[in-house]
């Protein structure tokens, strides 16, 4: 049976798609590579960001980036990269509001991290974060 001028356009075009398909779904060299851990972006920002300070902290910190790196690390380590987790260093603050937003984006082991939180003042987020945003 004779195959039509339409059904072999078709399948040309089928098999073109398939075989661009399949290019499309594979990765380049070394994609399932984890990313290499370029560390944590830390900031603090004042209220209504009127002021903002920030730091790279990579453990270990080669680059002596982080004033308590050895502490910081130590306390990410502990809390398995969850900012939530930190053990931090409580101690007894005011009930001034002050408010304070700290950020943490970037690569902690290989994953990643975008972490987000605001304190009442600095002396709460200092007791909950312990040495990780003391910069």
């Amino acid at each position: 049976m004779p195959v039509s001028r339409g059904s072999a356009r078709t399948a040309v075009l089928a098999a073109l798609s398939a075989a661009l398909l399949g290019t499309l779904g594979v990765g380049p060299a070394g994609a399932d590579e984890p990313p290499v851990d370029q560390g944590l972006q830390l900031t603090v920002s004042g209220s209504g960001n009127t002021w903002v300070r920030g730091v790279r902290l990579s453990c270990p910190d080669t680059y002596r980036r982080h004033p308590h790196a050895l502490a910081a690390c130590n306390a990410l380590t502990w809390a398995r990269g969850d900012l939530d987790a930190l053990p931090g260093e409580p101690h007894s603050c005011t009930r001034e509001y002050d408010p304070v937003t700290v950020t943490a984006t970037g690569t902690w082991r290989g994953s990643p991290v975008n972490w987000r939180k605001e304190f009442p003042n600095a002396c709460t987020m200092d007791s909950a974060t312990g040495p990780v945003f003391r910069f």
